[in-house]
């Protein structure tokens, strides 16, 4: 009895212990569990024609016919192609910008100044897409837009930015790249600045070059932090910034077929068909392909440098 009684008495005092602890962390763990666990009992959604009289489980179970509304479009195989285009270039765009601009800033000298071109690099990733929205519109204005003015200006024949596709690729290629690298690069920053200096000192005293430093220390120790980003990023890669490919281009028609992804076709598709079943399904679709896609990813990570492997 008395050995039995020890081991709860000493969980008791642990309880007590970190008691504090729990408590700070009960209002983290409610939103949570509202926001991000509540909500998945409404995945039955994509299985049901949800109608108002019916409620979430009184409505008409329909099986799979939900996701086919994704699959019939004859557009599915554009919307697709651009989705994940998209997404795996802008992976690519942004990690090597970020990784150059954290190895760039991490070489200033001035502590001031490396702080100030820390904090500049965060702007743009907190401004609202709306506004930027509104500035991109300020360059393509077909009548009164910076670039159209400048056309001008060297006498040629301005361009309508919001009926031609051809530019919209790299337009928003542009805006994705300047509103997201800083967050990514922060990220980076913080993991060269965890580096141990003696190693880059030990290479300096064998005659290393800054770029034999980069490629040997700097780039190896960003491994990790590489992976990690691009586990979270292919998490996603089914999905798209709904503000980016649907405010950006104003909504135009003539573009669609290079803005045009699942999040906007599915939300074009709502306004002329409300059905809430169709949006769950397309969102559970979206969040499965991308859980295969993480699993599958480190899987191979693992396989191949257990080390960097999250799980």
């Amino acid at each position: 009895m008395t050995r039995q009684k020890k081991p709860l008495r000493l969980r008791a005092q642990r309880f007590k212990n970190y008691l504090p602890l729990y408590l700070m962390m009960l209002p983290a763990f409610i939103y949570l569990f509202i926001n991000n666990y509540l909500p998945l009992s409404g995945l039955v959604l994509a299985f049901k024609h949800y109608t108002v009289q019916g409620g979430i489980w009184g409505s008409e179970n329909v099986g799979f016919q939900n996701f086919m509304f994704l699959f019939q479009n004859k557009d599915t195989a554009l919307i697709l192609r651009n989705t994940l285009g998209y997404n795996l270039l802008f992976m690519v765009v942004n990690m090597v910008l970020g990784v150059t601009l954290a190895i760039l800033i991490t070489e200033i000298g001035n502590q001031r100044l490396r702080k100030l071109a820390q904090s500049s690099m965060l702007i743009p990733f907190v401004v609202s897409i709306i506004i930027v929205s509104y500035m991109v519109r300020a360059f393509l204005d077909p009548q009164a837009g910076l670039l159209n003015t400048l056309l001008k200006a060297m006498g040629k024949n301005p361009i309508s930015w919001y009926d031609t596709s051809g530019p919209w690729p790299y337009i928003l290629t542009f805006v994705n790249a300047w509103k997201g690298v800083g967050y990514g690069c922060i990220l980076y920053i913080s993991s060269i600045m965890g580096i141990d200096p003696t190693l880059y000192e030990a290479a300096r005293l064998s005659g290393a070059s800054k770029l034999q430093t980069i490629r040997y220390i700097t780039l190896p120790f960003l491994k990790p932090t590489v992976i990690t980003l691009l586990l979270l990023n292919l998490g996603r890669i089914f999905n798209s910034d709904f503000g980016l490919f649907f405010q950006v281009p104003q909504n135009s028609g003539l573009i669609m077929d290079v803005t045009q992804t699942l999040d906007t076709f599915i939300y074009r598709g709502l306004i002329s068909l409300p059905n809430i079943g169709m949006t769950a399904a397309a969102s559970l679709l979206q969040s499965c392909i991308g859980f295969m896609l993480v699993i599958a990813f480190n899987a191979l990570t693992r396989k191949m440098s257990r080390e960097n492997a999250i799980f």
